[in-house]
């Protein structure tokens, strides 16, 4: 089978009729399965326990968008025992027939669309156009490592030498323990996954506690695209015991995972203990957020910079790895673009995100909505407080979790709110005296993910592209909005392993090289 160059996934146009009626139907039958049980699929048996994790709407607590399986050590040993088994048979399964199964899997989703993407706006909060993005970024993601897969089962060109035949294959690992955030909880979750099982690994998916519905959807795709049992195991369940569990277990061969600095350090600090029975150094693939910036330059289109900052920072409410939490901006454009900004804030429209016409929805659960708050009160004595600063008036309306973007102005670099990862709609302005000290403040973070520079100045764009130190850096663009196969993405230092998602070199993080070498 051949397969057609990579091209990603069109966007939907939500301002035709039909793709607005289309979407609303998708929401109609979402809704219409609130309440639904989703089991555990371990080995291809579907099990359903007791004790349940119940997903609910963040814009109204009170909807219950599924109960879904919690597992516990015992079925964590089971599911284990499952990825074993089928890795026997799964890691020898022609690369190709493993490539074709995403490829069916990216037109089963496709056909699915709308549905996976209405879920994500009522389990999560996203807005009409940043679900249908997160979706379409799955399938990518789906059809973009089955050609990698393709292009890396060929044979891969040795020096050769007269008297032997050498080649170089690139096998799996083993059973791995995928571990997705809830931010992008179709798209990086899918894309974590599929890559380790088209690699040839089994893998057992713990996704996170608050959107466990759209990986239980996903799960029930890759079994129609003929996935076999035990290759992907959902495995919902507490963090604190069955990750852990997880991450130490000899017989765990890696683990991928995206999510906060902190739980990101706490499972490489467990993987690399050697337990008992345990033959192998556990490969630990980390993606840990930022602390991202934009760089507005004296010389550049102040309008079109305030708008790269605006959707940066409060598109998803804030909650991207890559938004822009910083805005750093010369002193002699400082003043006009805090205005800018503040006025294209004030146009987002705040409200319950299955209303096509909302920008801004709620956060993600009470313990983010409670920690953003938190980090605005420091922020009232750290800087200017120019526009939101607390929960937005349908917070007590609704009980959904809605806080106002919030715009804090004349913030010193060292601040709390400049330096550590908020993860919602708040955004620290910081003036630099020229470009050369905005590049040095962006620098001056633990973190190194995505950032931006808007600039004329060519000189200018050339410093940054040598000098800002992060993964991805966007010139004259905003900082969110990586596609798979253009913007390979990952960052540097406390921003994780260096690793590029949708990139050329990400499914090698998933197999080992083998040399075999004959003599004629």
């Amino acid at each position: 089978m051949a397969v057609v160059p990579f091209r990603n996934e069109p966007l939907t146009d939500f301002s035709r009729p039909e793709n607005r009626d289309a979407f609303r139907q998708a929401l109609e039958l979402v809704q219409s399965r609130f309440g639904r049980e989703y089991p555990l699929v371990i080995g291809g048996e579907r099990i359903m326990t007791k004790d349940r994790i119940v997903s609910t709407n963040p814009a109204k607590p009170d909807e219950v968008v599924g109960y879904v399986g919690k597992a516990d050590r015992e079925l964590a040993d089971k599911a284990m025992a499952a990825a074993l088994a089928a890795f026997e048979e799964w890691s020898h399964v022609n690369p190709k027939a493993r490539a074709r199964i995403l490829l069916k899997a990216a037109a089963i989703m496709r056909r699915r669309k709308h549905e996976f993407s209405a879920t994500m706006v009522v389990e999560i909060g996203k807005n009409w156009a940043e679900a249908d993005a997160d979706t379409a970024e799955a399938i990518d993601f789906l059809e973009y490592y089955a050609r990698e897969m393709y292009r890396l089962s060929e044979p891969h060109e040795l020096t050769r030498i007269p008297g032997e035949d050498n080649e170089l294959y690139y096998i799996p690992l083993g059973v791995g323990l995928i571990i997705p955030p809830w931010n992008f909880p179709c798209a990086i979750m899918v894309g974590m996954t599929s890559a380790a099982i088209v690699t040839g690994n089994t893998v057992i998916l713990k996704p996170a506690s608050i959107t466990p519905v759209i990986a239980g959807l996903f799960v029930e795709v890759m079994e129609e695209a003929g996935l076999p049992p035990g290759v992907l195991n959902f495995l919902p369940g507490p963090g604190g015991s069955v990750g852990d569990y997880l991450v130490a277990h000899p017989k765990t061969r890696f683990i991928s995972f995206t999510g906060s600095k902190e739980v990101g350090l706490r499972i490489n600090e467990v993987a690399a203990r050697t337990a008992p029975g345990q033959v192998w150094i556990k490969r630990v693939i980390a993606e840990m957020g930022g602390k991202d910036a934009i760089v507005v330059d004296k010389d550049c289109d102040l309008d079109e910079a305030a708008a790269g900052i605006v959707t940066s920072a409060f598109g998803f409410q804030g909650q991207k790895c890559s938004a822009c939490s910083r805005a750093i901006i010369h002193e002699d454009v400082y003043e006009p673009m805090i205005d800018l900004i503040v006025e294209k804030t004030k146009a987002l429209l705040q409200g319950d995100p299955r209303n096509p016409d909302v920008h801004q929805g709620p956060v993600a659960d009470k313990n983010a909505y409670e920690s953003i708050l938190r980090y605005i009160e420091i922020g009232r004595g750290e800087g200017r407080l120019l526009l939101g600063g607390g929960p937005s008036a349908l917070a007590k309306e609704t009980g959904g979790y809605f806080i106002e973007p919030t715009v804090i102005a004349d913030v010193d670099t060292k601040a709390r709110i400049a330096q550590e990862e908020i993860f919602g709609p708040v955004l620290a302005v910081i003036k630099a005296k020229d470009f050369k000290d905005a590049i040095r403040i962006a620098n001056d973070t633990e973190f190194g993910l995505t950032g931006s520079v808007y600039s004329r100045n060519r000189a200018n764009l050339e410093y940054a592209r040598r000098h800002f130190f992060v993964g991805n850096l966007y010139l004259n663009r905003k900082s969110t909005g990586a596609l798979v196969g253009v913007h390979p993405f990952g960052g540097f230092n406390m921003s994780g392993t260096d690793s590029k998602a949708g990139g050329p070199d990400y499914l090698l993080l998933f197999t080992q090289p083998k040399a075999v070498s004959e003599k004629l």
